[in-house]
């Protein structure tokens, strides 16, 4: 498995070591999973490493290579859902009933998929309120739904993978970042954010993948096949969300005195809808390029976010 995070992040250490234990047990110790300790190649790269069988596992960010995935990014759209769990277990049930088809993940076998904890937005020196005030703030973002949730706020994007946000923030380069609670204190910023733009739901999320090389996939037995689908899909995408949820609620702990968060108000929560309504019109016109329907497959996701908040 290449792996493009420290070994402490969440990611890694909550589910990739997990799911590998758990897979070695399903299969009475038949199938051992190394996670490399240098990835071989950058965080938009990891995809293709899998696909064309450099590695057999990976994982990586969806909106890393804007524009090969265009229907995972129904899960990274704005005020959609309150814990990671929920959002990413329903996720995997529309991924396997109604995205699988599209093959957008040609080459590799995806083994689960799964999004962040609620996504704000944190700044430095700017406040988010009243809205109109973050005209013109620099922010970095992760790809193309956060993108245009900049624009559509009135803000100039920084495109950037997670591990250089320490970078970009204390160097001037950035105003504010979008990011989950989480990756505040993992990614050392609590010391260069001060404020906080938070909305039910959340402001966006990011969509992520877990595959295998489907060749390796194949040629493996019906035994150890069954062990590989017994410990990811669903069960992966549900460990998946709890841990981020945890990590979530580890990172509050250390930011919540040093962060001014400001709940959006009604009024503003109204503007933001507005100003991001072009976000679901492009992605439905994105959708209907590929003879699937947008609004149906959204309803479809939030009953399913639903059904899993409720349980």
């Amino acid at each position: 498995m290449s792996n493009w995070l420290p070994p402490s992040h969440p990611i890694v250490r909550d589910m990739m070591i997990p799911w590998a234990e758990k897979l070695k047990e399903a299969s009475n110790g038949r199938i051992d999973v190394q996670i490399l300790d240098a990835p071989l190649g950058p965080p938009p790269a990891h995809f293709d490493l899998a696909a064309n069988g450099a590695v057999d596992l990976t994982f990586g960010v969806h909106g890393y290579t804007p524009g090969r995935f265009t229907l995972t990014e129904i899960a990274e759209m704005p005020f959609l859902a309150d814990t990671s769990e929920s959002l990413s277990v329903a996720f995997w049930r529309l991924y396997e009933s109604d995205l699988a088809q599209a093959a957008e993940h040609r080459g590799t076998k995806v083994l689960g998929v799964f999004g962040h904890g609620p996504g704000l937005l944190f700044t430095k020196g700017k406040p988010v309120e009243p809205l109109s005030s973050l005209s013109g703030a620099k922010v970095r973002v992760a790809g193309n739904i956060t993108n245009k949730l900049a624009e559509a706020m009135g803000m100039v994007s920084i495109q950037a993978p997670s591990p250089q946000s320490y970078e970009i923030l204390s160097g001037g380069i950035a105003d504010g970042i979008f990011f989950p609670v989480e990756s505040v204190p993992f990614f050392k910023l609590e010391s260069l954010v001060d404020t906080a733009l938070r909305v039910p739901g959340g402001l966006y999320n990011v969509s992520f993948f877990f595959i295998m090389n489907q060749a390796k996939f194949d040629s493996l037995s019906d035994e150890d096949k069954a062990a590989v689908e017994k410990v990811s899909g669903e069960a992966f995408s549900r460990m998946a969300g709890q841990a981020w949820d945890a990590a979530d609620a580890a990172g509050m702990k250390v930011i919540a005195e040093t962060v001014d968060f400001h709940d959006a108000t009604d009024a503003e929560l109204v503007e933001l809808q507005e100003k991001t309504k072009p976000m679901f019109d492009d992605l439905a016109a994105a959708y209907k390029a590929k003879g699937v329907d947008f609004d149906a497959t959204l309803a479809k996701l939030k009953q399913e976010i639903a059904t899993v908040a409720a349980e």
